[in-house]
């Protein structure tokens, strides 16, 4: 689902990657469809590699996106331009046991702003890893 999806230091919104070349990346943005070159020098995070602070270890962003997901029923998530209580509130929610000293605002709001975004673009697809968890618990099952 967050495969190929990046988030670009001093850039705003999602790109994917669409092609390489020697010295850089190019990548499209998912707001504007622009391309753009990214070189070695910018920091890049893929969004499958990003996961949150909780209090038990760290939580995979796509397992927050489902989180968030199953709490508005498919919908869009709260405005990331809410009131940091709001947001707070609003995460505690979505991941009860986040770490409250290393998870800032900040994060929450992009964490809500990628979400509404990929929600946006229709690009939030959980199917995939509701078939890899019932595979895995016939795979336990069996192996009980």
């Amino acid at each position: 689902m967050l495969k190929g999806l990046l988030a670009i230091s001093g850039q705003s919104g999602l790109f994917k990657m669409v092609a390489e070349s020697k010295n850089s990346i190019i990548v499209e943005s998912l707001d504007t469809q622009k391309r753009i070159p990214v070189y070695s020098t910018t920091k890049v995070s893929a969004l499958e590699d990003i996961a949150i602070y909780t209090e038990s270890g760290d939580v995979p962003l796509k397992k927050v996106f489902k989180s968030i997901h199953e709490k508005e029923d498919g919908g869009a998530a709260l405005s990331p331009k809410s009131s940091g209580t709001e947001l707070k509130s609003y995460f505690e929610k979505v991941l009860p046991e986040y770490d409250k000293d290393r998870v800032y605002v900040s994060d929450i709001k992009k964490v809500l702003l990628w979400y509404n975004t990929l929600h946006e673009k229709s690009l939030l697809d959980f199917t995939e890893e509701e078939e890899n968890d019932s595979q895995t618990e016939e795979t336990k099952s069996e192996s009980e």
